[in-house]
């Protein structure tokens, strides 16, 4: 179909629950690690690998799906790749020693890679003359999961136990037998005969500094964001937290995000994307250095101010460098949110053996600068907006 002024809000309601309950099980692992370092005495240096290597499967890999998706036009990625969270990520639960822990949650990973792009590319197919806004609006789906999703899984495990993890997948499957029902195919974006490169290379084209260096702002922000959200709840804990209030602040944190990616989508279109990534990328480092140092209530507050301005942007990113190069949207789609997500995440591992070293609260301080790096590169963005 091409593109008309008028958004299918059925079908982008489908294409956003499968983003919503994709991420609500994918945002199980890092709320439960103080669980799992408890049951299974994990050290900081393991959470960070685990963190890694969900981060490296989820994420990074998503390119090279972006392009088989578009090669071969049809639903197994999208419905396969929904059913392996559903499934795998609860059977962590059962995981008794490191390396289980780590198959589970690799699988589960897997599957979250193998949906994303092809979703993503499929929005401004089916979002009318709103692509900005509907790009923000799928991006809750996944946001609001992964501020739903700690919530749930916080008050189910303490509640219930690790052992009976398996049995929320019943809500999933729920989902899952909606979804292919309505979801559509996806379409070819007309590059499944120029192989892997020669398709980045179409995609690119002449605009392929600008994307590039909009992926290089994504991949700044994710460093700090996922940095944040892998370490936050031991954190918290270790601070005196229970396992629930940690899991609140986790919470606040993502779905703040939602709605300010939400908002952020909503002025994009109006007066472009580039004052919207130099407010909230100047913001972003005094925000998280008060959050760190807040305490008691104030935490809760401090995690609303921090998640909204970490998160903001990140539809944005995906929605500016469609517009940009706008022959490949699940390339693009997954360049933005998979690649660059997925290495910020990678950098787990070494985050985790340094705060073994030198302490989490240091390390996230560290991170909380990080967004200082992307202001020259923000500030060379050229004026796009939807309009363009």
């Amino acid at each position: 179909m091409s593109q008309t002024s008028k958004a299918n809000i059925k079908v982008m309601f489908a294409l956003t629950l499968i983003h919503f309950t994709g991420d609500f099980y994918s945002s199980f692992t890092s709320p439960l690690f103080p669980l799992f370092v408890e049951k299974l005495g994990l050290s900081l240096t393991q959470v960070g690998a685990i963190a890694g290597i969900n981060r490296i499967l989820a994420f990074i890999v998503q390119p090279s799906i972006g392009y088989l998706a578009d090669r071969y036009q049809t639903r197994g990625f999208i419905l396969a790749g929904l059913l392996l969270p559903i499934v795998f990520i609860p059977l962590s639960g059962l995981a008794n020693g490191y390396w289980p822990l780590m198959v589970t949650i690799a699988v589960g990973s897997i599957g979250s890679s193998m949906f994303h792009p092809s979703v993503t590319g499929m929005v401004p197919l089916y979002s009318g003359n709103k692509t900005g806004f509907a790009m923000s609006v799928f991006n809750t789906g996944g946001t609001l999961a992964f501020g739903l999703g700690p919530l749930f899984i916080t008050w189910y495990a303490f509640r219930f136990g690790l052992a009976a993890l398996p049995f929320t997948m019943l809500l999933g499957l729920i989902a899952f037998v909606y979804i292919t029902i309505v979801v559509p195919a996806p379409q070819s974006e007309g590059m499944r005969n120029l192989g892997f490169f020669g398709a980045i290379r179409q995609a690119l084209g002449p605009s392929w500094k600008i994307v590039a260096s909009i992926w290089l702002v994504m991949f700044l922000r994710a460093i700090t964001g996922q940095s944040f959200l892998t370490f936050m709840p031991v954190f918290y804990v270790e601070k005196g937290f229970n396992l629930i209030s940690s899991g609140v602040i986790f919470a606040l944190f993502t779905v703040a995000g939602t709605f300010s990616g939400l908002l952020s989508g909503y002025i994009s279109d109006r007066i472009g994307y580039k004052p919207v990534f130099i407010i909230t990328h100047l913001l972003m480092t005094p925000v998280l250095i008060i959050f760190l140092h807040l305490q008691g209530s104030w935490v809760y507050l401090g995690s609303i101010m921090a998640g909204a301005m970490v998160l903001a942007t990140m539809p944005l990113g995906v929605s500016m460098a469609q517009i940009i190069a706008p022959k490949a949207r699940s390339m693009m789609a997954s360049l933005m949110m998979g690649l660059a997500y997925g290495l910020g995440g990678a950098v787990a591992p070494i985050v985790g053996k340094l705060a073994d070293l030198y302490s989490i609260h240091t390390v996230l301080m560290c991170m909380a600068l990080v967004p200082l790096l992307t202001l020259p590169l923000i500030f060379s963005f050229p004026k796009v907006s939807n309009a363009n």
